[in-house]
């Protein structure tokens, strides 16, 4: 059976003047139009094919991929309005359709808005919700503080941003840990930083400093010994710059600094850090 919305490998059972029919099993045969069918291709051949629905509803194959399938979540642009709802380019030739049932916020051609895609079961359409978090959160917390994890960012509050974790649970990143530019859509490499008694997830940018104090030391000390033993930061720096340099909080890197100077490695001046002089 053919999985509507999803990449399928189907074999060629017939040719005809305007493609190929595909062995869609208990659908039937799905037809390939003439202009997808790849060179040489010929009966027996199984071909690597998205189906889905097209103007009629009728199922059809095409070779052409889509910007994401069914069960995904997407950062897609609206590029229409209409009375149905909204529709965006998902990267083929039929539109994404979004329901105002399924969206969150009022859309607007040009803007794009993180989505998760479907299949609607009723109608066998595929259609997409800007209500994201209704499809996450379902299942247990089974994440580990330090696990590093894959975040589309999709929200913003006064707190922080929102995270879709590793497509099937949400998270956020505090406003006043993250010291890079951070937007809807984006896509980053994160760990999880703790997990709350609610099993909500909240997430760091960098690596959480349980067991790895050491580390963040190690990179300071590395620094000051490959730039003539000093470096034109201190604690009083801003948090913006230290992470520019060494890509950790300014949390991180004034316990780090604080190590240093407790076995007197360093010394502390203004404006600057360098190496003690033994």
């Amino acid at each position: 059976m053919a999985e509507i919305g999803k990449i399928n490998n189907l074999e060629i059972v017939k040719e005809v003047d305007f493609g190929v029919y595909l062995d869609g099993e208990e659908d039937g045969e799905i037809l390939l139009p003439k202009r997808y069918v790849p060179e040489g291709a010929g009966i027996g051949d199984v071909l690597e094919v998205f189906i889905y629905l097209d103007s009629e509803d009728r199922i059809i194959a095409t070779t052409e991929k889509p910007l994401a399938t069914v069960g995904e979540f997407a950062f897609l642009e609206v590029v229409a309005v209409t009375p149905f709802g909204a529709f965006l380019n998902w990267g083929l030739p039929k539109d994404l359709l979004v329901p105002f049932r399924e969206q969150w916020q009022k859309m607007e051609v040009g803007r794009s808005f993180v989505v998760y895609i479907y299949l609607d079961h009723e109608s066998k359409r595929i259609v997409a919700s800007s209500k994201v978090e209704k499809f996450l959160d379902n299942l247990p917390v089974e994440f580990e503080v330090g696990e590093e994890v894959d975040l589309m960012i999709f929200g913003e509050t006064e707190l922080g941003y929102k995270a879709i974790v590793d497509d099937i649970s949400t998270g956020i990143l505090y406003k006043n840990e993250v010291f890079q530019t951070v937007k809807t859509g984006q896509l980053l490499k994160g760990y999880v930083k703790k997990i709350r008694d609610d099993e909500k997830i909240d997430l760091s940018l960098q690596k959480p400093t349980v067991g790895r104090f050491d580390e963040f030391t190690e990179k300071v000390l590395s620094f000051l010994k490959e730039n003539d033993g000093s470096m034109p930061l201190t604690d009083k720096s801003p948090p913006e710059l230290i992470y520019e340099m060494f890509g950790m909080s300014k949390k991180n890197f004034k316990k780090a600094i604080g190590a240093l100077y407790k076995k007197r490695m360093i010394v502390i001046d203004e404006g600057t850090i360098r190496l003690s002089v033994k």
